[in-house]
C-alpha cells in the first residue's frame, strides 16, 4: 500500500476522486528476467506488454536504463525503443530514462533524432542524472573518471535540447554553446522528440521548471521529496518555446488483483527485488511462492526493517482501491499524467494489472 505523504497542497485538490478527471495513463517496464528465464524472454515481454498498452489506450510507454543487473534486460532505451515503436501502432514511446552521466550530449541527441524521423510524433526523451547501476559500473560506462558534477549536468542537459533545436537564448539568457554552435543531431529535423526531465528531488524539478521542460517524478521508488518537488516544479516554472505551462507526470508502482491477499502475493517479487537492489544481492526475479519464503523468513529480521524503511511506495490492492489511492495520489501532486510500473514474475500479471487499471479509469 502506499505511504502516507502529508499534502501542502491537499487544499487545491477536487472534493473526491468523482469530481477529478482522470489524467492520461501511460506505462513505465524495466524488462524484468525471471529465475527461469532469459534476458530475451524479458524483451520479448516487454514487446507484449508495450502492444498491450497500445491497445488499451495508454497515453506513453517508456522503458529505463540499468547496467549490469542481472533482473533487468533494459540496459539501452534507444535501442529497445526502435524495437517497441515499430512493434506498436499509435502509442507515443520513450525512455524513462537515458541516463545523461553515461551518454556524450551528441549521442543521445542523434539517437532521438533519429527514432524521431523513423516514428515522428512518438518519441520522448526522457533524461535523468543518476547512473542508473552500482559506482563500480557507473564508473566504467562514464566519459571521465570523475563523472558529472553538479554544474556539468545542467550544461549537458542544455547541450541536448540544443542539439534538438529545443533551446534559445532568449529562453535560458545564455548564448549556445560552442557545442552547439558546432554540432547539430541529424538526421535533420522535421519534427522534435518531447523532452522530459526526469528525478526524485527538488532539484530536478528546479532545473526542469527553469529550462520550461516537462517533469516527471520517480514516486515509484523515491517518494521522499514527491510534494516538495511537484510545488517547487509549478511554482518556479518558466515558459518556453516547447512549453507555455507547467506539464508534470507522477508515477506509481501498481499490481491489481481479485483480493488484497492476492495483489500482496503477486507483488512478492517485486519487494525481494527491491531488498536484493539495496543490500548488493542481486539477481533474477524469483517466482511469487519464493518470494513468500523468503519474506516469511525476514519476519523479524534487521533486513525486515531495511525493506519496511525503502523509500518507495507500491499499491498492491483491488481495482477499486487502486483507482481510489492512484486518483488521490494525482490530486494531491496536481500531476497532468500518471506513470505506471509493475515488476511481477510474468508478463501476464503486467498485462492484467493494466487492463483491470484501464477499465476502471474512466
Amino acid at each position: 500500500m502506499t505511504h502516507d505523504l502529508a499534502s501542502p497542497l491537499a487544499s487545491t485538490a477536487p472534493s473526491s476522486p468523482s469530481a477529478a478527471t482522470r489524467v492520461p495513463l501511460s506505462v513505465l517496464d524495466l524488462s524484468p528476467v525471471s529465475d527461469d528465464g532469459t534476458s530475451r524472454d524479458a524483451l520479448l515481454a516487454t514487446t507484449e506488454l508495450a502492444r498491450a498498452a497500445d491497445r488499451l489506450g495508454l497515453h506513453r510507454f517508456w522503458v529505463a536504463e540499468h547496467h549490469n543487473m542481472p533482473a533487468v534486460a533494459s540496459t539501452s532505451p534507444a535501442v529497445l525503443i526502435a524495437h517497441l515503436a515499430a512493434s506498436t501502432e499509435r502509442i507515443r514511446v520513450g525512455s524513462g530514462g537515458v541516463m545523461l552521466p553515461n551518454h556524450p550530449p551528441l549521442v543521445v541527441g542523434e539517437h532521438f533524432a533519429m527514432l524521431e524521423a523513423l516514428h515522428p510524433g512518438r518519441i520522448d526523451l526522457g533524461i535523468g542524472r543518476a547512473p542508473g547501476t552500482d559506482p563500480s559500473t557507473a564508473a566504467a560506462l562514464r566519459r571521465t573518471t570523475e563523472g558529472l558534477g553538479a554544474e556539468d549536468f545542467p550544461r549537458e542537459l542544455l547541450d541536448v535540447l540544443g542539439l534538438l533545436g529545443q533551446q534559445h537564448e532568449e529562453e535560458t539568457g545564455r548564448a549556445p554553446s560552442p557545442f552547439v554552435r558546432r554540432f547539430s543531431a541529424t538526421p535533420v529535423q522535421g519534427s522534435t522528440p518531447e523532452v522530459w526531465l526526469l528525478g526524485s528531488s527538488t532539484f530536478s524539478a528546479r532545473l526542469a521548471a527553469a529550462l520550461g521542460i516537462r517533469f516527471a517524478y520517480a514516486h515509484h521508488f523515491g517518494a521522499t521529496q514527491t510534494m516538495e518537488a511537484m510545488a517547487a516544479y509549478r511554482a518556479e516554472f518558466r515558459p518556453s518555446a516547447q512549453l507555455a505551462a507547467p506539464h508534470a507526470m507522477i508515477s506509481a508502482s501498481v499490481i491489481i488483483a481479485d483480493s488484497e491477499d492476492e495483489a500482496r502475493y503477486l507483488a512478492g517479487p517485486s519487494r525481494v527485488m527491491a531488498l536484493s537492489l539495496r543490500t548488493g544481492r542481486l539477481g533474477p526475479i524469483t517466482d511469487p511462492d519464493t518470494a513468500a519464503e523468503v519474506l516469511e523468513k525476514l519476519e523479524g529480521s534487521a533486513l525486515e526493517q531495511v525493506l519496511a524503511q525503502l523509500p518507495g511506495t507500491q499499491i498492491a490492492t483491488t481495482t477499486e482501491r487502486a483507482v481510489d489511492e492512484l486518483q488521490d495520489l494525482v490530486d494531491r501532486t496536481r500531476a497532468d499524467e500518471l506513470l505506471v510500473a509493475a515488476t511481477t514474475y510474468d508478463v501476464a500479471t503486467r498485462v492484467d494489472t493494466l487492463e483491470r487499471l484501464v477499465r476502471a479509469w474512466v
